[in-house]
Formats: structure tokens, C-alpha cells, sequence
């Protein structure tokens, strides 16, 4: 019984990946590889990681620059795919969540 449960569980986040709502679980930074922190501290210079999320097999870093917050996204290999306003990504997902 456990084990179908489990097997319906996975197969719903399996389903859940596809769509554009995405899930970040917030890690530590020892979880990180060594290449997505050297190419996030060399986006960080005169900015300080503030936090570390997972997407995926993809990580973010949140870097306070200059006052405002930005995401950097990273692939497993320390590749950045992207940039993104945090503030703007926050609100859309809590009133996204709120529903």
C-alpha cells in the first residue's frame, strides 16, 4: 500500500515539473558544487549571497545588490542561464500560492 502511495506521490511531482509554476526549496550553501559558487560569488562582486535556492537540477542564488535583490540562475555546472528582479518573482508566487 505504501508503495503505490509513494508511486502516486512521484507521479504527481513528476506531472507538477512540466508546468511554468516552478517549486525553489531553499538550500544551504554547502549544498551548492564548488563551480555554481565560484560563478555566483564572481556575479556577486560588490553584492553578498543572501540566499541559496534549488530548482530543479538547477540553483538560484540571491544576491543584494546595490538594495534590491536578484536572482541568478545557475545550471549543476556553474553556467548562468538567467537573471531575474527577486522582488517581482516574490509577489507573483505568494499570490499564486495565496489561491
Amino acid at each position: 500500500m505504501a508503495l503505490v502511495s509513494a508511486g502516486l506521490a512521484f507521479g504527481a511531482t513528476a506531472q507538477g515539473h512540466g508546468k511554468k509554476h516552478h517549486e525553489e526549496q531553499e538550500i544551504s550553501s554547502s549544498d551548492v558544487p564548488a563551480a555554481v559558487q565560484q560563478a555566483a560569488d564572481k556575479e556577486a562582486s560588490g553584492g553578498k549571497i543572501v540566499r541559496w535556492e534549488k530548482e530543479g537540477a538547477d540553483y538560484e542564488a540571491v544576491i543584494d545588490k546595490d538594495g534590491k535583490q536578484w536572482g541568478y540562475k545557475f545550471d549543476a555546472n556553474g553556467k548562468m542561464m538567467g537573471k531575474h528582479d527577486e522582488s517581482k518573482e516574490k509577489g507573483k508566487t505568494e499570490k499564486g500560492e495565496k489561491y
